[in-house]
């Protein structure tokens, strides 16, 4: 008996014959790109994709950094012969399987030290010396610089507010509202990273900053921490609270801020691959860190998620997608996150625009693993903003994986420890999985995820024992194919997610539209 069937059926067929073509066979570049009328085809397609993902396959690439770690010191580290060696190992798989790959320059810090102690000193309305270290510390990578100017509150919360992390200030551009350029910015501690409230002051051309702790009990001293960038070109300092109120209370305060600093620049490189296939101005960004720390080969962190993520680019190399796959491998990570913010950074906004979403892999296979999923809309209420408009979508398509084989999940705040930080930061929607570093499982979660409470995920985040043995093979096996999986739904279907081309474009028509046209 002939089946009829349904125009849905054949196009599904059509497409999981796609995706399981043997991978010896290679597409010609004349095949016609495969479409998806539904986000059940396509999910049929990435299931189907998901399944040639193998684990053992990943743990063969983790066996070479391993390797690679082994024969430069122990460790695969920005600026490292490890590092080189590993990207070279990366280049090489993907240039065999056909892609064009290119790197991008990446600049981190060497070493920063202080040549002399920094100066904060009130001029008007009195003179006044604070104290160092007991006033104010200088925030390790500031740039160097000797200024003396007036100081602009920045949407401070004054009196301090009783309950800690409630203060915003300068965590928004909008936050920097009547700034005066030249001034120096008085912002307060709290909610966002320090290097975001200081990239807004940067923009709004700020000539120095002198953040101040919070002021709750715990929260009043001069806080010593690493801002981890020294290119924004003025002198930045930490003051307690007691020293920003002061600083804060009269309408001109005019300081002379100084900070005498030394920085030796170190360069390493990003990789990028991107598939042959679907549309340019379409492209779905998959990405993790190729970086380890220096005290360690970095298997987990993040040999697990670089290898995921190559092992997908391997498989999907010769499948024809509809959007654009970007793949890429980023340099210091561990050092700032570096290598991901200066590659955004170097875009146009036209070539941002074209990047619908990207997808961050970091440490997919911690030995006492938990699986989260970055909290897209915030529905788990932890207080981290949620992420641009399409971010919950990513969310749901991942939960949608492991729901469907009744394994648990959590979610995860976007808390700007990982690549996606940039990404959000310039309403690009992310989304992607984490299995944990120095936190501690807790009872319900070992219920849940097995494992054993108390105890932290990776007991060997970020040590020498971050080595081949510290790999939980299952959580490598299963957040491997959900990479791919993912990978595969987005490269189809982008249903529910924002086109930023588009809006301008319909924004550019609009503006440009005679006065008094009629439709």
């Amino acid at each position: 008996m002939r089946l009829r069937l349904r125009r849905s059926m054949v196009k599904t067929a059509t497409l999981v014959t796609a995706i399981a073509l043997p991978l010896a066979f290679t597409v010609p570049a004349s095949a016609t790109i495969a479409t998806t009328t539904s986000p059940g085809v396509t999910d049929v397609l990435a299931n189907v994709f998901a399944t040639q993902i193998k684990g053992s396959n990943v743990k063969k690439h983790l066996d070479k950094f391993q390797q690679i770690a082994t024969a430069n010191g122990g460790n695969r580290a920005a600026g490292s012969p490890g590092y080189d060696a590993s990207l070279a190992y990366v280049q090489d798989k993907l240039r065999k399987a056909g892609y064009k790959t290119s790197t991008t320059d990446v600049e981190f810090p060497l070493s920063w030290e202080e040549a002399s102690p920094s100066v904060l000193q009130q001029t008007a309305p009195v003179a006044k010396t604070y104290a160092n270290p007991a006033d104010f510390v200088t925030v390790i990578s500031s740039s160097a610089g000797d200024v003396t100017a007036q100081v602009q509150v920045v949407d401070a919360v004054i009196p301090p507010a009783p309950t800690p992390n409630t203060s915003t200030a300068g965590c928004e551009t909008s936050d920097f509202a009547g700034f005066v350029p030249g001034r120096i910015a008085l912002i307060q501690r709290g909610t966002c990273p320090f290097v975001d409230k200081a990239t807004n002051a940067k923009a709004a051309g700020a000539a120095g900053v002198i953040f101040f702790n919070e002021g709750q009990p715990g929260r009043t001293d001069p806080l010593v921490f690493d801002i981890r960038e020294w290119r924004f070109g003025f002198p930045i300092v930490m003051a307690s609270t007691a020293v920003g109120l002061d600083l804060a209370a009269a309408p001109n305060t005019t300081v002379r801020l100084k900070v005498d600093a030394e920085t030796e620049v170190g360069r390493t490189k990003n990789l990028i691959a991107d598939s042959r296939w679907g549309k340019s101005g379409e492209i779905v960004a998959v990405g993790a860190h190729l970086d380890s720390v220096p005290e360690g080969p970095g298997i987990n962190d993040n040999g697990s998620g670089s290898a995921a993520t190559l092992e997908t680019a391997l498989k999907l190399a010769h499948v024809p997608t509809k959007y654009k796959v970007r793949f890429a491998w980023w340099g210091a990570e561990e050092l700032g996150l570096l290598g991901s913010d200066q590659y955004v950074a170097g875009l146009s906004q036209s070539e941002k625009d074209k990047i619908r979403l990207y997808l961050n892999f970091d440490m997919i296979a911690s030995p006492n693993d938990a699986t989260f999923l970055y909290d897209g809309d915030d529905s788990d209420a932890e207080g981290a903003p949620a992420g641009p408009a399409g971010s919950p979508e990513i969310e749901k398509r991942l939960e949608a994986f492991y729901a469907k084989r009744n394994l648990s999940f959590e979610g995860t705040d976007f808390d700007g420890r990982s690549d996606y930080g940039a990404f959000i930061a310039n309403g690009i929607p992310a989304g992607g999985i984490f299995t944990g570093a120095e936190g501690v499982k807790t009872a319900e979660q070992a219920a849940k995820f097995g494992g054993t409470a108390g105890v932290a995920y990776d007991p060997c985040y970020h040590s020498a024992c971050d080595g081949i043995d510290n790999i939980n093979a299952a959580a490598l096996e299963r957040n491997s194919k959900a990479i791919g999986y993912a990978t595969a739904y987005f490269a189809y279907d982008l249903t529910g997610i924002p086109d930023r081309n588009a809006a301008l474009a319909k924004s550019a028509a609009k503006s440009a539209a005679p006065t008094g046209a009629t439709r």
